[in-house]
């Protein structure tokens, strides 16, 4: 039996260690085999971006290796690029740095779709020059490295456009991505410009820009109302049924007719389904998304299962009975959920025979959603429906990722972050150097630099020099 997983996020992952505890035995004996493809060899926990971002939380803790948390699982670190069920076959392409794609070729009997979703972006001029995203770890530690240097740069120019610029930041998105980075960072920020003899709390602009009428639209009205309240007593300017036209030159053109120059961008504006299921043969909605029953197999054309397909997470539609049958949000509870469900109810399909009939349906808590907003200040919504904020609903909030964090070694190291954290003050360095590691070594070769001196000719070598 061969059990193909597209993709190794929260919920393909997930899916993935379930599996792996429930067919240990049969894996160990050969008569199964689990093969997880992501383009990545690690999963990103994506909650705690942000805290990464203010530099609560080191980068490396926040990620979980694959092959280390799926030790009976076989890994390819390579990307599907065409699904074809009506074969039950599976194409990848395995690239080295710098080398060509090697396609593979995969036979399965069982799949499990979980690719997760990419950024939504749109055709707004400017945006793929100067624009930031925010759905990696090497964004999150680029954009805090981008802040720092902007402080940098404002305290030593002479040029006051230069400088408003520098100080004023803008995000795009005020989902739970987008006003969870700006608040760390803005707290990150004003705790930073201690360090500066020229630059106030005072001198720093935030914007956040969001098309709808409100921010936090999965939350309550309220709650989100009250995070509104708390931004804006933080002086950051909150633009609603505001959309970003422009920022060609680094100039913010906004729906509303403002215009101002900023030097920092950053785009959180929702996420869509990865591009690689329209590659398949699978039934797909209207968003991209892989039509599910409620038990998180795939629709088939007669509305029944389709034999051998499971998917969960962002790239599924899983109707969400708390939303009247439309589908889930595409968020990390959603997620491990529906992969805990999706494993067992594979486990009992596998046994076949009478039990095939207990496959569950899934039935989704209420939603237990939180945000940071900075150090000792969140807000949060319980499973009971209550709401908390500061001290405590940041308690919770850490508290609850904590426990959902996919591997015991990760909580750990994130909990000693946080500890530390409390005993020591913050660490406002700029690393923007390792994001070029070769940028010294190749300034030796200009011009000047001894005889023979001028643009180096001939291979570079080195990790990153490439």
């Amino acid at each position: 039996m061969r059990i193909l997983i597209v993709g190794g996020g929260c919920a393909g992952m997930s899916a993935a260690l379930h599996l792996q505890r429930g067919l240990r035995e049969r894996l160990r004996r050969g008569d199964v085999e689990i093969t997880v493809v992501e383009p990545q060899s690690y999963l990103t926990y994506h909650p705690l971006l942000a805290e990464v971002a203010a530099g609560s939380i080191d980068p490396r803790h926040v990620v979980v290796p694959l092959r280390r948390a799926l030790p009976d699982c076989r890994v390819l670190t390579a990307r599907i690029t065409r699904i074809e069920h009506a074969t039950r076959r599976a194409w990848a392409d395995a690239a080295g740095q710098g080398e060509p794609p090697a396609p593979v070729e995969l036979d399965y009997d069982v799949l499990v779709v979980a690719p997760g979703s990419v950024s939504r972006t749109a055709p707004v001029p400017g945006l793929a020059e100067h624009g930031l995203g925010f759905s990696t770890v090497g964004e999150a530690v680029s954009l805090r490295n981008h802040v720092l240097e902007q402080l940098d740069l404002a305290s030593a120019t002479r040029d006051p456009a230069l400088r408003q610029a520098a100080l004023t930041f803008v995000f795009v998105g005020a989902g739970y991505a987008g006003v969870g980075a700006l608040a760390e960072l803005e707290d990150m920020a004003r705790y930073a410009v201690r360090g500066y003899h020229n630059i106030s709390p005072e001198d720093l602009r935030w914007v956040l820009v969001e098309a709808s009428g409100r921010i936090l639209a999965e939350e309550s009205p309220e709650l989100a109302a009250h995070t509104l309240a708390q931004l804006r007593e933080r002086s950051v300017d909150v633009r609603l049924h505001t959309t970003l036209e422009s920022a060609a030159g680094r100039v913010m053109a906004l729906s509303d007719g403002s215009h101002f120059a900023a030097r920092t961008l950053v785009w959180t504006a929702g996420v869509r389904p990865s591009p690689l299921l329209r590659d398949t043969d699978l039934p797909l909605d209207a968003s991209g998304r892989i039509r599910c029953l409620a038990t998180l197999q795939a629709v088939g054309p007669d509305g029944r299962a389709l034999p051998g397909v499971w998917a969960a997470g962002d790239g599924a539609a899983v109707p969400d009975p708390h939303a009247d049958g439309a589908p889930c949000a595409p968020n990390a509870q959603h997620a491990f959920a529906q992969a805990e469900l999706l494993a067992a109810n594979v486990l009992v399909a596998l046994e076949g025979g009478p039990r095939a009939a207990g496959i569950t349906e899934y039935r989704p808590d209420r939603a237990a959603c939180s945000t940071s907003l900075g150090l000792r200040s969140a807000v949060a919504h319980t499973r009971r429906g209550g709401r908390l904020t500061g001290r405590r609903a940041w308690w919770l909030h850490r508290a609850r990722h904590l426990r959902r964090m996919p591997s015991t070694d990760r909580r750990v190291r994130v909990l000693m972050d946080w500890l530390l954290g409390g005993v020591f003050s913050r660490e406002v360095v700029s690393l923007g150097a390792v994001e070029h590691p070769c940028s010294e070594f190749e300034a030796g070769f200009g011009p000047g630099s001894g005889p023979g001196s001028g643009p180096r000719s001939g291979p570079r070598s080195g990790p990153g020099c490439d």
